[in-house]
């Protein structure tokens, strides 16, 4: 039973993840109104008429459809048979974020809404995406941070990764200690890049794009006139290089106060990694503008990297619960 828990946990991420990618070429290709006024239908039909925008849509539709069902049949054997809270708490907000977006999608059929709520949208979907990442973890090593013996133990192979070791409920870890200011900063970076993402979204959704000819430049200017389209991608990109700054810092920190082999270290040089070469997708979007085919790529590049840097700091978030709370002078 705990290989069929695991085999769902992962189907799941990445349904979830498919799910997110598909979503952002459904707004990239204008196809969210492919299928008409009609949901779940399509143009009336259960099987629509072929044409591109309604393919694009009505896969994106039964994508979500069947990650649905795939995280049904998780979340029951996850509370049957795993006795970890963390798990639980993550398949729950899964299931609940999934339910959430895909009425939010519904209702984007149903009725027009507007760029702020739509771009909440994609924002949903990438909570969804990192609980299921997070699910999927426990059944790792790297999900190790709640098992009694420390997280070193499960991830040398010392111990078996069986529903005994996932029976046990999330104690401190020996190795490393943090701080609550530390902690914070980790949070902190973790929601003011949600916010990021948000402002790319409604980029997107407002169609505010082109508001910034050229990189890094602003319209040839340091700082363009605030204003419409230009004063929406500027904050976006404003906010992008605060964001790095964050992340260098959290970086620098973690390197400083503890060994180089430490999941902090490796877990904030991987945000590091992600979120330089986020900027640089950003940058040849931009530059991309007024190519259709390599502007629908780069831009789907930019999701992806997206996706992976918000759920590499849900993995840091969650692993600021479980390091010792008593020690804190390291950090």
């Amino acid at each position: 039973m705990q290989q069929r828990v695991k085999q769902l946990a992962n189907w799941s991420a990445i349904g979830m993840f498919l799910i997110l990618i598909m979503g952002a070429l459904v707004t990239k290709t204008d196809s969210g109104r492919g299928c008409g006024d009609d949901w779940p239908l399509c143009n009336g039909k259960f099987i629509p008429a072929y044409t591109i925008s309604s393919f694009i849509e009505y896969s994106h539709r039964l994508v979500v459809g069947v990650v649905t069902l795939l995280l049904m049949a998780t979340i029951i054997l996850v509370f049957r048979y795993v006795k970890r809270k963390d798990a639980k708490l993550f398949v729950t907000g899964a299931v609940l974020f999934t339910i959430i977006q895909a009425i939010m999608g519904a209702m984007a059929v149903n009725s027009p809404q507007s760029a702020t709520i739509l771009a909440l949208h994609f924002g949903l979907s990438l909570l969804a995406f990192a609980c299921t990442l997070l699910l999927a973890l426990v059944f790792t090593k790297w999900g190790g941070y709640a098992s009694p013996y420390g997280l070193e133990a499960i991830s040398e192979k010392k111990l078996p990764l069986s529903f005994g070791n996932l029976k046990s409920t999330a104690q401190p870890v020996k190795s490393g200690s943090i701080t609550g200011g530390f902690r914070i900063m980790v949070w902190g970076t973790a929601v003011f890049c949600y916010v990021v993402v948000y402002l790319g979204a409604f980029v997107r959704h407002s169609e505010s794009s082109g508001g910034c000819a050229g990189w890094p430049l602003c319209n040839g200017q340091i700082i363009p006139e605030i204003s419409g389209a230009t004063g929406i991608v500027f904050t976006h990109r404003v906010a992008a290089l605060l964001l790095f700054i964050c992340i260098l810092t959290l970086f620098l920190i973690s390197k400083k106060s503890t060994d180089y082999s430490d999941r902090w270290v490796q877990g904030s040089k991987w945000t590091l990694i992600l979120v330089l070469t986020q900027i640089i997708s950003g940058a040849i979007v931009t530059w991309a503008i007024g190519d259709e085919l390599l502007y629908l790529l780069t831009g789907m590049i930019h999701a992806v990297i997206i996706a992976c840097l918000f759920g590499m700091l849900s993995y840091l978030c969650v692993l600021t619960f479980y390091y010792d709370k008593r020690d804190t002078s390291k950090i």
